[in-house]
């Protein structure tokens, strides 16, 4: 489950990126705020995946508690 849940925030980081160039090339904005927004996008995801770790680290030890 945790391999799909990054898979998934993966996918939605690069829906994310590809929306940020879209709107970047339609002059929507700036290149500046692109690379803003494209590294505040990979802030949010790693994040996440490292919540996933933890969460799929302490539900393993459980387990194996067991």
């Amino acid at each position: 489950m945790a391999e799909d849940s990054k898979v998934a925030i993966r996918s939605i980081r690069r829906d994310a990126m590809d929306k940020l160039k879209k709107m970047q090339k339609a002059s929507e904005i700036t290149e500046d705020d692109l690379k803003n927004g494209e590294e505040e996008v990979q802030k949010i995801t790693d994040n996440n995946i490292k919540e996933i770790d933890k969460i799929a680290s302490a539900k393993e030890k459980e387990v194996m508690e067991i």
